[in-house]
C-alpha cells in the first residue's frame, strides 16, 4: 500500500489542577521559534493507545463522542524498525492528541510499553540530551516514511517515544492540556524527576507529601504527588507503596474537561464504563473511564 508523505505525516505523529497547569499558546511546528529545549508543542505530543482489531472502530467512535474532535483515515503501515503491520490513525481532540495502533502482527519488543510520543525539533540532539539527562535508549533511532524515531526509558521504568518529521506539522491549539500520569517507586522518583526535567526543561510546581489517597483509590491513606510542567505539557508523578486497587496505576493520561458529569454521561452513552468515581481529589473531581478496547483514562474537572 503506497501512502503519500502528507498522509503519513497525519497518521504517525507520536501523544482541579494547579494554576500553573495553564494551556500554552498555539505553537505551529512549521514556524516555531528556536528554543534551547527539544519540545515543539503540546498538541504534537500523543498518548500511544494499542487496541485489539475487533475494538478499534468502537474505541475511536467512543473516544470522539466523549471528547469531540476528529480522526484521520485509518491505514495499514509498518511503524517499527522490524517487520510488523498495524492499522494506525490519529485522533485530534480538544483535550489531547491520541495515536491509535491496532497491530495485525505480533508487536515487536519493546513497542506497546511506551506511553507517549513526543515530537522533537532534532531527533539526534534529543536522544543525546535524553542520554545525558539519565535516560536509556531502548530503541536506537530508526527511519520511518516521514522522519525518524527512538524509544527511551527514564529512571523508574517510564518509556517514551521521540519523533522527528521531515515536514513539520501544524495542528490547532488544545483547549486543555492532558496530564501524563506516571507511577514511580520512592527509590527512583528523585532520579526520574531530575532526569526528565533536565531533558524537558520542566519544573516542579507542587510536591505534596500528603496528597489524599482518594486520588488513587485508597481512602484514609496519604501519598506523595509531584506535579511538573514543561514545554511537553503536564505531568503528575505518583509515589506510592505500590499497593493500588484496580484500576489505579493502569491509567496513563488524565484529560481535563469543564463539566465532568456531562462528559461521563457522554462516555457511558458511547459504550465506555466508569470504573472508579467520581471522587474528590485535593483540587479536582475525577473518574477513571474504561473505553472500548481496554484503554483506561482519568477524566477530571478542576475545582477552582
Amino acid at each position: 500500500m503506497r501512502v503519500s508523505s502528507t498522509f503519513w505525516l497525519i497518521l504517525l505523529l507520536g501523544s482541579a489542577a494547579s494554576p500553573a497547569y495553564a494551556v500554552p499558546p498555539k505553537v505551529d511546528a512549521r514556524t516555531a521559534p528556536a528554543s534551547d529545549g527539544p519540545a515543539v508543542g503540546v498538541q504534537y505530543d500523543t498518548t500511544h493507545i494499542y487496541v485489539p482489531t475487533a475494538d478499534v472502530d468502537r474505541f475511536v467512535a467512543s473516544f470522539l463522542a466523549t471528547f469531540g474532535g476528529r480522526s484521520t483515515k485509518q491505514a495499514i503501515a509498518t511503524v517499527t524498525p522490524t517487520p510488523s503491520l498495524t492499522s494506525t490513525q490519529l485522533l485530534l481532540t480538544p483535550v489531547g492528541t491520541v495515536s491509535v495502533f491496532c497491530f495485525r502482527t505480533p508487536i515487536p519488543y519493546p513497542f506497546g510499553a511506551e506511553r507517549t510520543g513526543y515530537l522533537v525539533r532534532d531527533i539526534d540532539r534529543a536522544v543525546r540530551e535524553a542520554k545525558s539527562a539519565g535516560a536509556a535508549v531502548l530503541v536506537q533511532t530508526f527511519p520511518d516514511p516521514i522522519g525518524r524515531d527512538a524509544v527511551v526509558q527514564w529512571p523508574g521504568g517510564v518509556n517514551m517515544q521521540l519523533y522527528w518529521h521531515t515536514t513539520p506539522p501544524s495542528y490547532p491549539a488544545l483547549a486543555t492540556v492532558p496530564e501524563n500520569r506516571v507511577y514511580v517507586p520512592a527509590e527512583t522518583v528523585g532520579a526520574f524527576v531530575a532526569s526528565f526535567n533536565r531533558f524537558a526543561h520542566g519544573r516542579v510546581i507542587s510536591d505534596d507529601p500528603h496528597a489524599p489517597g482518594e486520588e488513587i483509590g485508597r481512602t484514609g491513606y496519604s501519598y506523595r504527588r509531584i506535579r511538573i510542567v514543561s514545554p511537553f505539557g503536564n505531568m503528575a508523578v505518583f509515589v506510592t507503596d505500590g499497593q493500588l486497587p484496580y484500576p489505579f496505576g493502569r491509567e496513563i493520561t488524565g484529560y481535563e474537561v469543564s463539566n465532568l458529569a456531562l462528559t461521563l454521561g457522554k462516555a457511558k452513552a458511547a459504550g465506555a464504563t466508569i470504573l472508579a468515581g467520581p471522587y474528590a481529589g485535593s483540587d479536582r473531581q475525577a473518574a477513571i473511564v474504561d473505553f472500548p478496547g481496554g484503554y483506561l483514562a482519568e477524566v477530571h474537572a478542576v475545582v477552582r
